[in-house]
């Protein structure tokens, strides 16, 4: 190619590039109060961490796996000492049994969503088998949840499903199924995954919805992008606690998996589990629907831990020993 007709073409490549439009940083961000559903695969296992926090009291040592608890999180907490027998401890008057491990006693130590942000004392109590008992005061902090704002419009068959009786009369239901601890970890080795593997995550947990531009309420779980009639799978190991109808989630499946830790399944068109069936991890409950307080076919997913609803991402993501 001629030296000069090089050179034309370049000087045309150039004077395209700098007409390009800029985008300014704050441009190029998702704005903060609705941020971009994200794709989360199934995690992959991971090591276990190092403690971030290590206390040492008499014949206990108490470690944290957690610096500090966004209102919706779950922390772990592992205690050992020589001859130890069990171990529990009281967060907010709730008290919280540790289940045991070959290195000592794992403790799951969740924040409710609406927990006033602050430092909350946590006391850990253990026993031995010579019949001593010991009792470790500590305390952690609480931090505000990042948790947006979104408006629901429901159609006007559906609306009677905004009566704060009805919502109440649900949570009651569901308080009462995870009030029933089993003293058993059913999760395995295959830890927990998205009930629809490599799905997207739409509408966040903690989310403050106002339904019809009237009724205000949480949103406890997270929704999952699906199609009518794909199918749900369990998050992990464990035991059908609920199989069938609540008024705002419809066609439903909550299953156990031990030490306060229940999954739930929601808006299902069909259910393929029945209460008392042991389930493993990725069978099918059922199938995606538009059963509840929905808009549309929609799937909603919730993980409960000490009969509280928490984040159902960052407890999938966090490391639990197995």
């Amino acid at each position: 190619m001629p030296t000069r007709l090089l050179a034309l073409l370049l000087l045309v490549l150039f004077a395209a590039f700098v007409t390009l439009p800029l985008v300014s940083a704050q441009e190029a961000t998702p704005d903060p109060v609705m941020p971009t559903p994200g794709l989360v695969a199934s995690p992959t296992p991971i090591p276990r961490p190092l403690p971030l926090n290590t206390l040492t009291a008499e014949r206990a040592t108490l470690e944290f796996f957690f610096t500090e608890l966004e209102q919706g999180q779950t922390g772990l907490l592992h205690v050992s000492g020589a001859g130890m027998a069990g171990a529990r401890a009281r967060f907010v008057n709730n008290l919280i049994d540790f289940f045991p491990m070959p290195d000592g006693f794992y403790g799951l130590l969740a924040v409710n969503m609406e927990q006033s942000p602050r430092t909350y004392d946590l006391d850990i109590f253990v026993w031995y088998d010579d019949g001593t008992r010991q009792t470790i005061n500590t305390q952690f902090e609480v931090i505000t949840g990042g948790f947006i704002k979104q408006d629901v419009t429901l159609a006007p068959d559906k609306a009677y499903l905004i009566d704060p009786e009805v919502e109440r009369d649900e949570l009651a239901r569901l308080e009462s199924v995870f009030s029933t601890i089993t003293l058993e970890r059913l999760w395995d080795s295959e830890g927990f995954q998205l009930p629809i593997p490599g799905g997207e995550l739409t509408s966040p947990f903690g989310a403050f919805r106002t339904f019809n531009q009237s009724f205000q309420t949480r949103h406890t779980g997270w929704d999952i992008r699906a199609t009518l009639g794909q199918p749900i799978m369990a998050s992990a190991k464990g035991t059908v606690a609920f199989a069938g109808f609540m008024e705002i989630r419809g066609n439903l499946v909550v299953i156990d998996h031990g030490y306060g830790v229940f999954t739930t399944y929601a808006h299902l068109g069909q259910v393929h589990v029945t209460r008392g069936q042991s389930v493993n991890e990725g069978q099918v409950l059922g199938t995606v629907g538009n059963t509840g307080r929905t808009s549309g076919p929609h799937f909603h997913w919730e993980v409960a831990v000490n009969g509280g609803f928490v984040d159902a991402n960052q407890f999938m993501l966090m490391w639990k020993p197995v």
